[in-house]
């Protein structure tokens, strides 16, 4: 038995969404400042540069993390490695080594509450029965996941064009009916979601933050031949072909 005081009945912190075993609090100002920092952090508030965590409810379900995501937990939690023998082992090894997510991702299960490390960048819940089940992220987004969703690597669809467009062959894809929790650079306010029907969208540039399985991924030229894409001033863009969603930043994801 425990009871949490202080915490979300504190006014400066706010639940900004809710999804299955995961909630998304957000600390509307940094109290904890000094006469040196009081400015910036000020003007932070201002532009909703604030800090967020993810509360995980296991009672609802399972929870796997990236590595080293865990801040704090209370109650009936176990935390084990999720490895269900030397082949998994071997695979998740495999697939950490080619998409650069950690190699083993913790499992935590039980029936309490764990909390996962701040971040001032912008968490999105995604429910893959929105997606047909299937997802493939751009590197590094990955912050957790019901544990009854599979982890896998995804390959380019022609490895010839993502070499040439400095683009990484592997991407980190996710198949099942549940909850993905996800770390954006930028806000859900500022990306735009596409959906395809047998359809083709073209980007020019990494601005992709998710998209469904079932897309096809290549890397081509702009234009139908070096002249084309000459003319038209661009070079490689990413494509996205075939029936399901893209969802992306219009704006520098670098920023």
């Amino acid at each position: 038995m425990y009871k949490i005081s202080n915490f979300t009945d504190n006014n400066d912190v706010k639940i900004i969404e809710e999804l299955g075993p995961f909630k998304v609090i957000e600390y509307q100002k940094d109290l904890s400042v000094t006469p040196m920092t009081a400015e910036i952090s000020y003007f932070s508030n201002l532009m909703n540069v604030r800090k967020r965590q993810v509360i995980c409810n296991l009672g609802v379900s399972s929870i796997t993390t990236q590595s080293g995501a865990m801040q704090w937990m209370i109650g009936n939690v176990n935390a084990t490695t999720g490895l269900k023998g030397v082949g998994d082992l071997f695979s998740k090894a495999v697939r950490g080594k080619v998409t650069g997510e950690s190699a083993i991702k913790p499992e935590y299960t039980g029936d309490g509450l764990m909390m996962l490390e701040p971040t001032y960048k912008h968490i999105l819940l995604l429910n893959l029965g929105e997606w047909n089940g299937s997802i493939v992220l751009d590197d590094g987004l990955f912050l957790a996941c019901e544990s009854k969703l599979k982890q896998k690597a995804v390959m380019r669809s022609n490895v010839s064009s993502a070499l040439a467009g400095n683009e990484g062959l592997f991407n980190l894809g996710i198949e099942g009916e549940g909850i993905l929790c996800i770390e954006s650079p930028v806000p859900k306010e500022e990306l735009i979601e596409i959906e395809l029907q047998n359809d083709v969208v073209k980007i020019d540039g990494n601005m992709a933050i998710a998209w469904s399985g079932s897309l096809e991924f290549t890397v081509e030229r702009s234009g139908k031949s070096l002249v084309g894409s000459a003319a038209s001033g661009e070079g490689l863009v990413n494509v996205f072909r075939g029936t399901g969603k893209v969802l992306f930043a219009p704006v520098d994801k670098a920023k």
